[in-house]
């Protein structure tokens, strides 16, 4: 069968996607520097709310991210299907926005060769998932609860990548990811829990509704705490949260270039305790062992020993600091600068319950949300908790409280003798499909709650 220029024969894979768009591009301008990012595959997700599944929806996800650089001058964009006019429209559009805009002067060349890293995060089962198997996990979910009201959702996704550019860099990958995360309640509290993987049939829905129900019945009839500096142990969706500030305000190297940066190479920033890294190829992690540039990821180790000891780079925030990528250029990076997609914490020895046990006066935290931050620098974020807070005092949980408004810097509740203990025990905490950090609690010597809820 013959196909026209630009054509894309049904049924090619991402490769097949990327050269023909690089062939459209070099058809319209010989000289350009350009890069193509192609993803295809699904996702999907179940939603539940009252006990009951109410929505199953599934998208074909079919995106083609093209930029060029024309002498300097480089513009980007990006379509979702392989339609081949839509494709030549793509290539036409990129190469005019580029020849109209000004030279970039850091502008940072495309990604040479570079062998791709080992390994991959797949499960074909998730890939494939039906409705039925998330529904599966609901039901245990749901059932486990023991009849408290419940809500949440579980997204499964199974995609395939793959990168090409006009200086030879081609990479191919492939992911999947499951999570499930829900909330009980009673008529004065909530409960949550969460868990993510590779694999769907690695999660325990049964164990995740037992969960979220005993924080839900254990929170009921919260009181109030007067606001002041207390102890906490905070689950690990608290501290996924608060890593997602210290990485994208401060071990950034467009953060870093720009002066607003907290970070400080060589220096004892944080309790010794801590060792924090971004690394995708961390078997407890999930997605794509390559960026939106073409660099292979690798371990990017931040903190070490609570020593600064590393920020993450672009290809364009590497060239102002004299180094090299460290592979977190996403579609985004004009904007954001590097961002993180596989933070992990190196778990301690100690399990929740032990954390939660040697606390003499303070708050077992389940989630944060409505976060804000209101200096970089010194990292001072307010927002609220969530889900359950409970009092703890002689290392026992003696009464649940109403949620509290914090305003705290993370620097300061991370710094050198503030962490009291790293918990044993690791959770996958997605953020959205494409990231997400594997973290575990941790006992921290005080934070500043200002406030209730409403104030």
């Amino acid at each position: 069968m013959q196909h026209d220029e630009g054509m894309v024969p049904p049924g090619v894979d991402a490769a097949d996607v990327a050269d023909r768009v690089l062939d459209l591009v070099r058809a319209r301008a010989a000289t350009a520097e350009a890069e193509v990012a192609v993803r295809h595959g699904e996702e999907a997700l179940t939603r539940f709310a009252n006990g009951f599944i109410h929505q199953n929806v599934a998208e074909e996800r079919r995106r083609v991210h093209l930029r060029v650089a024309l002498d300097g001058r480089s513009a980007a964009s990006s379509v979702e299907g392989f339609d081949p006019d839509l494709l030549a429209r793509l290539a036409d559009d990129v190469i005019a926005a580029a020849r109209t805009r000004p030279v970039d002067p850091d502008w940072p060349g495309l990604t040479p060769p570079a062998p791709a890293t080992e390994g991959e995060h797949w499960d074909e089962r998730t890939a494939r998932a039906l409705p039925e198997e998330r529904a599966r996990q609901v039901r245990a979910f749901v059932d486990a609860a023991g009849g408290l009201l419940t809500a949440g959702s579980c997204p499964t996704a199974g995609i395939r990548a793959c990168f090409a550019n006009s200086a030879g860099q081609r990479l191919s990958g492939r992911t999947t990811v499951a999570g499930l995360q829900g909330i009980a309640r009673t008529d004065t509290s909530d409960g949550s829990a969460r868990d993510a993987s590779v694999r769907l049939d690695d999660l325990d829905g049964a164990r995740l509704g037992a969960r979220a129900a005993s924080k839900a019945r254990e929170g009921a009839d919260p009181t109030d705490l007067e606001p002041g500096r207390y102890e906490v142990v905070l689950e690990p969706q608290c501290v996924a949260n608060m890593l997602e500030f210290l990485f994208l305000h401060g071990f950034n190297g467009r953060a870093v270039h720009e002066g607003r940066s907290f970070a400080r190479l060589g220096a004892a920033q944080f309790d010794r305790a801590l060792t924090i890294a971004d690394d995708a190829a961390d078997p407890g992690q999930t997605g794509l062992l390559f960026d939106a540039e073409g660099t292979p990821k690798r371990r990017v180790d931040v903190v070490r020993a609570g020593v600064t000891c590393g920020i993450l780079h672009t290809r364009r925030t590497a060239r102002q600091a004299g180094t090299v990528s460290t592979g977190h250029a996403t579609e985004a990076s004009g904007q954001w600068g590097a961002v993180p997609s596989n933070v992990v914490v190196e778990a301690g020895d100690q399990p929740t319950a032990e954390l939660v046990g040697s606390v003499e006066r303070g708050l077992l935290v389940t989630d944060f949300w409505y976060t804000r931050i209101l200096d970089p620098r010194t990292q001072v974020v307010t927002g609220l908790t969530r889900n359950g807070v409970w009092l703890v005092e002689g290392g026992r949980v003696v009464r649940p409280v109403r949620n509290l408004r914090f305003t705290q810097s993370f620097l300061e509740a991370l710094a050198p003798g503030a962490v009291l203990g790293v918990g044993s025990e690791r959770t996958l905490v997605l953020d959205g499909l494409e990231a997400a950090s594997l973290v575990p609690a941790l006992h921290l010597a005080a934070w500043n709650f200002t406030g209730g809820s409403r104030g």
